[in-house]
């Protein structure tokens, strides 16, 4: 399959201008030449999509959002933790729809909220904070029930907007990205809950690009992630409408759980020294919870001589770097 078919497979979709052009694609020659050489280093710029603070969320909204308006829809329910990236741009889409949001969220309300936990007060979001986790989806069925009877239309949205829906705007945005440069050999990623990992692999498996995806994970164990972006790549071919032989082989489910340290959103020694050397050579932020995490993934990659010189990795910077003020 080609680019331009697979853009044209996804055009079909309701979908929404949250991402208006492609994002940069830029080297970083400094950040090559402070690690000691070894393989070219690009990046997407993700970060940088300027509707509701970017980030990858927003990309996987442009889709899903659009969903919920086909259906009807006057309310956006979704969950994360209190300084989630997904919710802040859930609410952002919301308050740019013309609808209500509300955000369940895992923690203590913030005495004075900051970073996300501000951006989703200042979008008129309503939070709803529960103790775990684990109180999440039931939360949010708890919402969706109240707001029906009360003759709301709600639409609720998976943490993360990973679903094969939102997971179709990362196959359109590796067609996105071989339009700006040969494909890399490898793309590295932060991973949490599957959706971007699982749109990268089926992008690559359905244009047929020999590309590696090595999703670095902010939180679960390898073989967790790996069975769940699987499911997720598997019910990507039933929204296209192609045949799911064209996802079942090409490049592989790679998940490297090495560099989650103490815990989700917890910072390791490594990921504050990425964060450094990423602002001084490349002038580039990356977020604690999850890109940081990620791009000490890829400097112990390079400094482990893991990839060859003449190969090409791009480092996809998913966003988040408001959580630096948190």
């Amino acid at each position: 399959m080609t680019p331009a078919a697979l853009r044209q497979l996804i055009a079909r979709l309701p979908s929404l201008p949250f991402v208006p052009a492609p994002t940069l694609v830029e080297p970083m020659p400094r950040l090559h030449q402070a690690l000691g050489g070894g393989p070219r280093l690009f990046i997407k710029r993700d970060d940088a999509i300027p509707f509701g603070f970017g980030g990858n969320k927003v990309r996987k909204l442009a889709l899903v959002a659009a969903r919920a308006v086909a259906d009807g829809a006057d309310t956006l329910i979704t969950a994360g933790g209190v300084q989630s990236n997904h919710a802040r741009a859930t609410a952002a889409a919301a308050a740019r729809l013309g609808m209500h949001a509300v955000l369940v969220a895992n923690g203590a309300a913030p005495d004075v909220p900051t970073a996300n936990a501000l951006l989703d007060k200042l979008l008129g979001a309503e939070v709803v904070y529960v103790p775990s986790r684990d109180d999440r989806a039931p939360m949010m069925r708890q919402v969706a029930e109240r707001l029906t009877e009360q003759g709301r239309r709600p639409f609720t949205i998976p943490i993360g907007a990973s679903t094969p829906l939102g997971a179709l705007a990362f196959a359109h945005a590796i067609a996105e990205l071989v339009e700006q440069m040969p494909s890399p050999d490898v793309i590295v990623h932060s991973t949490s809950s599957g959706g971007t990992q699982a749109g990268l692999v089926a992008g690559c498996r359905l244009l047929g690009l020999p590309t590696r995806v090595i999703g670095v994970s902010a939180d679960d164990s390898s073989a967790s992630l790996r069975s769940q972006v699987g499911g997720i790549v598997d019910g990507v071919a039933g929204l296209l409408d192609v045949d799911r032989g064209m996802l079942a082989t090409g490049s592989p489910i790679e998940v490297d759980d090495r560099f989650v340290g103490d815990g989700y959103g917890v910072p390791t020694s490594e990921s504050r020294e990425a964060i450094q050397l990423v602002a001084r050579t490349e002038a580039i932020f990356l977020d604690p919870t999850y890109t940081a995490k990620a791009m000490a993934g890829l400097i112990a990659f390079v400094r482990q001589r893991r990839f060859s010189d003449d190969q090409t990795v791009l480092f996809w910077h998913t966003g988040g770097q408001v959580g630096l003020f948190a």
